[in-house]
């Protein structure tokens, strides 16, 4: 049996001032750093060891595995990175405190952004130095394939592309494949495995450091999703 195990990173030092991120590359806080660790407690509790671990391009995800596999003595196995796994673009919103932009924009317009599906923020000026190719890591990548600014939409087409080509291959062979992202690009891969509509997305809202499990039969047809608390695991 395949097992997906889904984390979105600690708690980051931008999530802890209600800053939007995006592609910021933004560590984890202390108390993020705390949440991977006892991330990495639940796994081991449970018995489940991965075989294969995927990442974002950003630290507080990369920071997030490797504190979660050394808590459980399994820092041995492969993680392979890519760009595709990163949060969703917030455009001119990145850096900006979601309480002045809620107060800027009125309330709908803000929850239309932030929780919609289709609907992307102010896209990032030319020549702004938020934007990713002016970023070393990302000079080598087409510059038509990085974004200004992203909706929820937007960031399941490269999500669930690299998904498709890179990760359920690994599933396809029944191995446990851990994956540490973000909220809006794991809501995007939740999306697709567990065929929810746009307005049932909105809905979802996924919790920092807490493993989420993913079971898939032999033709990776969905058989069941457990979510790992603190103290329990809880059955959906």
């Amino acid at each position: 049996m395949a097992t997906l195990i889904m984390i979105r990173h600690g708690q980051s030092l931008y999530n802890q001032k209600n800053l939007f991120t995006g592609w910021t590359d933004i560590d984890l806080s202390a108390q993020g750093e705390k949440e991977a660790k006892k991330a990495g407690e639940r796994l081991k509790q449970e018995g489940i060891y991965p075989d294969i671990c995927f990442t974002s391009w950003l630290k507080r995800a990369i920071h997030t595995a490797q504190l979660l596999l050394r808590e459980m003595k399994w820092e041995q196995i492969d993680c392979l990175k890519s760009w595709k796994l990163n949060e969703r673009h917030y455009g001119t919103w990145q850096k900006q405190h979601k309480e002045h932009i809620k107060q800027e924009v009125g309330e709908k317009r803000f929850i239309m952004i932030r929780r919609g599906y289709d609907t992307p923020p102010p896209p990032l000026p030319s020549g702004d130095a938020r934007l990713p190719q002016n970023k070393r890591q990302y000079q080598h990548i087409d510059r038509t394939l990085l974004p200004r600014s992203e909706s929820l939409k937007d960031t399941q087409i490269r999500t669930l592309n690299y998904f498709y080509d890179a990760i359920a291959p690994q599933l396809a062979k029944d191995k446990t494949v851990l994956v540490c992202a973000h909220g809006n690009s794991l809501r995007a891969l939740m999306m697709a495995l567990e065929k929810l509509s746009e307005k049932e997305i909105v809905e979802r809202e996924i919790p920092t450091g807490t493993p989420i499990l993913y079971h898939f039969d032999a033709s990776l047809q969905l058989i069941e999703k457990k979510v790992l608390t603190l103290s329990e695991t809880s059955s959906f």
